[in-house]
């Protein structure tokens, strides 16, 4: 069978460039005759104009059929969910056959049918006359149609097969969805061009390839011939400046608009240039994904991206791992972004059986690879925003990575090759690599990385740039480690920068679960949420992760000094004078005063204001737009930040504490608090059982933390529940009731001699309660620990909203949280919650000078963490979706003096040693007041 074919297609027109054109055209989207199968071996007679499809069901186009009722999706991250035995494919292969009838306007002859994406493999027929088929499935596929159409009514049926040959080229960390899911047009357009911009000294230099004449009014260029040159005064395109000359393709049938940008990409003494300066990729890598439509996609959705992603500083794309819809190029072309573009290919399944028959060395194959790199660079030849073209993902090594990287640079050596998946670099020009540890960074940044065998290829290796084309995963809660790798980008030439993975979580809408992942479906061969691992959710909300991700690659810097600010312009080719500078001052998290600050185009030394107001006192410095952009409006916020104008206010924990300034009063199996009204500890266990007339439970000391995807996929989640760190048992050794009330405790799981040591001294001042926590480590332990911290809980209800003043407004852990700013800040109890598609540890306020909590208010001495939840720790931990959390009778309270850093040991190093949270001696001190 064809099915089983290595050839790409036949009956294929030459692929050409992705054009807008006023040939006349037919939208052929919209609502389509459908009918599904088991298995491929289905009659065709269904391609013919007579054939009666009353009784099949109606599917709309562009879509995948199994996000339609037909069948059900499958997500894998490496495996095939196949038996891996190529080209040859299960008899169980659902197949999916489409009829469309249109009719041809009056005196159209001619034409092309275009075909932007079907996934696996396609076969059309018009009016019962096959065309051919193709494979290749985000890749664009023309067949010659003037033969076949008729006037008026016109028949058009195609065949896509979920499973083929090419099934194995496509093994991309996604949702296995088949079906036409990009455009269909009937075109008479049959223009091609490569226009050719480049710029050098304030100069741009303009020719074409291909037919008809071409014109850019702007810069009167007129009737530009095929193969002449002009040089001529223009603006060079960067994503920072992303300026665009309009340009009009005449050729005798049809007229054709582009949009021209001029730039040159050069690498030099083994830096990535970009008209002639240092380019640093603050980049993503982007699926295309929609929760409810796949990888179906509307203009607006891809608009939206983009505009997501200017607005928090990225300036790169990587479209892993597959070439995007041609509008979401258009639109970085506009609004500037860097791309890398990337082949249709992947075969990392292969990868599960020691790369054996691998497709990439395999030269059966080799027609297919370079026919998907041919369509991919021809669709996309005259994007200036794609700056570097990549041969896939994860495809092993092999003799077709040559074939693929030859023809490209024969046919355009404008551009730099791009591949990960071979170290030795040989057919590339940088040196790529995935989620490299920061001490790796920093070796190949200094170019003392680890040698290669061939001394010849180290060296061509050495003199490449380097970049990470994927790094800090950001799978559920963080990624942790975004600043230390930034500066290590910042410190290096060599250092190109990298790409986050990845920019959006796969959650598909479920009437469930509200958004499923990997098994939901009932697949026997799955990867679980690893498709949840983006810095948006599912409906593009911008996780923490992301709020982070803003801060880090903020193109401006602040160094305060002593009365002054140093404004460092980190845009690599633009000033600041797009930006306007709001200096706030704010006592105890009130704003003071405001003011402008004058800043220097090219960034300078600014005199501060001087600060003013009482207790603790902050001066805030924003960078913002001074005018509107097309990605956003004027006064978004681009940069900040902050300084420490008066001292933290808090007491040291050193010293002795506090003593009662009222006698407790045993009342039955109570001990009362005279001065504090409505507060009571139990006679037996010492332990808090009413506070200002609210029940309570705790506090008391808790180390357990529902584990992270990190803390799960680096192992340290299985190490603590092997530990019993969730399980934990309280002992109270002993009650002593004196000038204070202390309460000594050893806090251990079962099976082991290790534990905690807890002593908790409590006193009362001011009409409030202190409490200090003495904390000693017993026996071994060998790994650092989720939290250290203590448990409280309240009625439902006692807890509505959260006043404080710290660090917010969002979540901070050890090694992220690098947006959150110290000021004061409300948030609802749901709006504490991060809402992590797999629920997993979230919500953590860090550096809390003191917290309202509507029942009561907690001080630290000076500072503490907090979580406020409807439901505990081990109801987090137990939950698989959004919709497993019920709020319960109790609002959980986590009062931290320290938590675990986050890393990124989902896929990647877990956190640097400075964020282990190691067992030791430790004392903490806590306040509460009446709210």
């Amino acid at each position: 069978m064809d099915l089983e074919t290595f050839s790409p297609g036949s009956g294929l027109l030459e692929p050409r460039a992705a054009l807008r054109s006023d040939a006349p055209a037919l939208d052929l989207n919209g609502t389509w005759r459908f009918r599904l199968s088991p298995t491929a071996n289905v009659p065709d007679d269904f391609a013919q104009p007579a054939f009666d499809d009353a009784g099949w069901d109606e599917l709309p186009v562009p879509s995948h059929w199994n996000l339609h009722g037909h069948g059900a999706p499958a997500y894998t991250n490496v495996d095939f969910p196949i038996p891996v035995d190529p080209p040859r494919v299960p008899d169980e292969n659902p197949t999916g056959d489409y009829r469309r009838v249109f009719d041809l306007p009056e005196g159209w002859t001619g034409g092309r049918l275009r075909f932007e994406g079907a996934d696996s493999f396609a076969r059309v027929w018009l009016n019962g006359h096959e065309l051919g088929f193709w494979t290749g499935s985000r890749l664009p596929a023309e067949f010659d149609a003037g033969p076949y159409l008729r006037p008026g009514r016109n028949v058009l049926a195609v065949r896509v097969h979920q499973w083929s040959a090419a099934s194995y080229l496509e093994d991309q960390d996604m949702w296995w969805m088949p079906g036409i899911f990009r455009d269909v047009t009937l075109t008479r357009s049959s223009a091609d061009v490569f226009v050719r911009a480049s710029y050098a000294d304030g100069r741009g230099t303009l020719g074409f390839e291909g037919s008809g004449t071409l014109s850019v009014p702007e810069l009167g260029v007129a009737d530009l011939a095929p193969g002449a040159e002009v040089t001529l005064e223009v603006e060079p395109w960067t994503a920072e400046t992303p300026r665009l000359y309009d340009a009009v393709l005449t050729l005798p049938e049809e007229t054709v608009r582009l949009r021209v940008g001029f730039r040159t990409i050069s690498i030099v003494d083994g830096v990535l240039l970009a008209n002639g300066r240092p380019l640093l990729f603050k980049g993503v890598n982007r699926h295309e994904f929609h929760p409810e439509s796949g990888r179906t996609l509307t203009y607006e959705t891809m608009r939206e991206d983009v505009l997501l992603m200017k607005r928090h500083n990225v300036n790169a794309v990587r479209t892993s791992h597959y070439p995007p819809h041609p509008d979401f190029l258009d639109l970085c072309d506009e609004l500037g972004l860097w791309v890398i573009d990337e082949c249709d290919l992947e075969t990392h399944g292969f990868g599960m059986i020691g790369w054996r028959g691998n497709p990439t060395d395999d030269p059966r194959y080799a027609d297919a690879l370079l026919d998907r790199m041919r369509r991919m660079v021809e669709r996309d030849k005259n994007h200036p925003s794609i700056i570097m073209w990549s041969l896939g993902n994860e495809a092993g090594v092999g003799r077709n990575l040559a074939v693929m990287s030859d023809w490209t640079r024969e046919r355009d050596p404008s551009r730099p090759i791009h591949y990960e998946g071979d170290r030795s670099c040989a057919h590339t020009d940088v040196y790529s690599r995935m989620y490299a540890s920061h001490a790796e960074v920093e070796l190949i940044g200094r170019q003392e990385e680890a040698p290669l065998d061939d001394p010849e290829l180290d060296a061509r290796r050495r003199g490449m740039p380097f970049m990470q084309c994927e790094y800090a995963h950001a799978m559920g809660n963080g990624p942790g480690g975004l600043a230390e790798y930034q500066e290590l980008f910042e410190k290096y030439p060599r250092l190109a920068g990298g790409f986050i993975w990845e920019w959006i979580d796969h959650g598909l809408a479920h009437p469930e679960y509200e958004y499923a992942y990997g098994g939901d479906y009932g697949e026997p061969v799955h990867d679980s949420n690893f498709v949840i691992d983006g810095l948006v959710f599912p409906d593009r909300t911008p996780s923490p992760g992301l709020i982070d991700l803003k801060k880090v690659f903020e193109p401006v810097r602040f160094e305060f000094g002593d009365g002054v600010v140093r404004v460092v312009n980190g845009y690599g080719f633009a000033d600041l004078s797009h930006l306007e500078f709001l200096a706030t001052v704010e006592a105890d998290g009130e704003p003071v005063a405001e003011h402008r600050l004058t800043v220097p185009a090219e960034g300078g030394e600014v005199k501060l204001p001087a600060g003013s107001g009482t207790g603790e006192v902050w001066l805030t410095v924003r960078a913002v737009l001074a005018a509107d952009q097309p990605w956003a409006g004027a006064g978004h916020e681009v940069a900040w930040g902050q300084v420490l104008l008066s001292p933290l206010i808090g007491e040291a924990v050193e010293g002795a504490p506090a003593t009662w300034t009222a006698g407790l009063v045993r009342d039955g199996g109570e001990i009362s608090v005279g001065s504090v009204g409505g507060s009571a500890f139990d006679l037996e266990t010492g332990r808090l059982v009413r506070l200002f007339g609210v029940e309570v439970e705790g506090p008391r000391l808790g180390l357990w933390r529902a584990p992270t995807d990190n803390d799960t996929y680096g192992g340290l989640a299985g190490k603590w529940r092997g530990l019993g760190l969730h399980r934990l048992t309280h002992r109270v050794d002993e009650v002593e009731i004196g000038d204070a009330l202390t309460v000594r405790t050893r806090v251990a799981p079962a099976a082991t001699d290790a534990g905690m040591r807890a002593t908790y001294t409590w006193t009362a001042s001011d009409g409030g309660l202190e409490l200090r926590v003495d904390v000693e480590p017993e026996g071994d332990w060998a790994d650092p620990i989720p939290r250290l911290g203590l448990d409280m809980s309240l009625p439902a209800g006692a807890v509505e909203h959260v006043t404080w003043f710290g660090r917010g407004p969002g979540e901070a852990y050890p090694d992220t949280g690098m947006a959150a700013r110290v000021g004061r800040w409300r948030a609802s109890l749901e709006e504490f919650q991060t809402p992590y598609v797999f629920p997993q540890e979230n919500g953590h306020r860090a550096d809390v000078r003191w917290a309202d909590l509507g029942a009561f208010t907690v001080r630290g001495f000076p500072v503490f963490g907090l979580t406020a939840r409807p439901w505990s720790a081990f109801d987090l931990d137990r939950a698989r979706h959004r919709p497993d959390l019920v709020p319960g009778e109790r609002v959980h309270l986590g009062l931290d003096l320290a938590q675990q850093g986050i890393g990124t040991a989902t896929c990647g190093p877990g956190a640097l040693p400075v964020y282990d949270l190691r067992a030791g001696r430790t004392t903490f001190r806590l306040r509460f007041e009446p709210s």
